[in-house]
C-alpha cells in the first residue's frame, strides 16, 4: 500500500517517508523563501529550520496581499485611473489565492518533516431520514419557523388554556349599589301604595259613623 498524500501537497515533493522526500522538500522550500536564504547552509543541513522560516514568510505574504487588497482603492485613487485600479485588484485576487495555497503546502511539508503521518479522513455516512436521525448537527434546524399546522395547533392550545383560566365576571360596586337602590324604591313604593289603599276604606267608615251620629243628635 502506497503512502497517503494529503490534499494540497506540493508538486515535485516526494511523499513523506520516501528516500527523496527530504531532499526534494528542501529544494521546494528554498524556492518559496527569498533567494538570499540559499546563502545560509544551516537551512540545508536542518530542513525543519528551513520549513519554519518558510512558514512565517508565506503567512506574511498572505497577510500583506490581504492588506494591500483592502487599501488599494484608497492608496491609488487619484494616481491611477479607475480601470487600472480594478486591474490591480484582480492581480491581488489571483496572487492572494496562489500565496494562500503555498502557505498551506508549506504547513503540510513542515508537519511531515516533524514526523507527522497523514491518514485519509473518514467521511461520515449520510444521516437516515426521519426524526430518529436528528442529532447535534440538526440543532440549527430546531430554530426554523413552525409550519402552518404547528401554528394552528399552538393557537388552539393557547386558546384552551386561556378559556380554562378565565375568571367569572365580577359586578362593579357602583352597579350593585344602583341595583339595591332600585329594589328598595320598588319595595317602598309597593308598601306605600298598600297603606294608602288600606287607609281609604277606613276613611269611608269614619265618614259613615259621623253621619249616623249626626242623625242621632237631630
Amino acid at each position: 500500500m502506497g503512502t497517503y498524500i494529503p490534499p494540497g501537497w506540493p508538486a515535485g515533493v516526494h511523499p513523506p517517508g520516501s528516500e527523496e522526500f527530504e531532499s526534494t522538500a528542501v529544494g521546494w522550500l528554498l524556492d518559496v523563501v527569498p533567494p538570499d536564504y540559499r546563502l545560509h547552509g544551516v537551512l540545508r543541513r536542518y530542513p525543519i529550520a528551513l520549513a519554519t522560516m518558510a512558514r512565517h514568510h508565506s503567512k506574511a505574504c498572505v497577510e500583506g496581499a490581504r492588506e494591500g487588497y483592502r487599501t488599494a482603492r484608497t492608496e491609488l485613487a487619484g494616481v491611477l485611473p479607475p480601470h487600472a485600479i480594478d486591474t490591480v485588484l484582480a492581480a491581488y485576487r489571483t496572487e492572494g489565492a496562489r500565496l494562500a495555497e503555498t502557505a498551506r503546502a508549506v504547513d503540510l511539508v513542515e508537519r511531515a518533516l516533524r514526523g507527522e503521518v497523514f491518514t485519509p479522513k473518514m467521511s461520515s455516512p449520510p444521516a437516515a431520514a426521519g426524526p430518529a436521525a436528528a442529532g447535534p448537527e440538526d440543532a440549527g434546524a430546531m430554530g426554523a419557523e413552525p409550519t402552518a399546522a404547528e401554528r394552528t395547533a399552538a393557537g388552539r392550545t393557547a386558546a384552551g388554556h386561556k378559556a380554562a383560566g378565565r375568571k367569572p365576571t365580577e359586578q362593579k360596586p357602583g352597579a350593585a349599589k344602583s341595583a339595591g337602590k332600585k329594589a328598595a324604591a320598588a319595595n317602598g313604593g309597593g308598601a306605600n301604595g298598600g297603606g294608602a289603599e288600606r287607609g281609604r276604606p277606613r276613611a269611608r267608615r269614619n265618614s259613615a259613623g259621623r253621619g249616623r251620629n249626626d242623625l242621632a243628635r237631630t
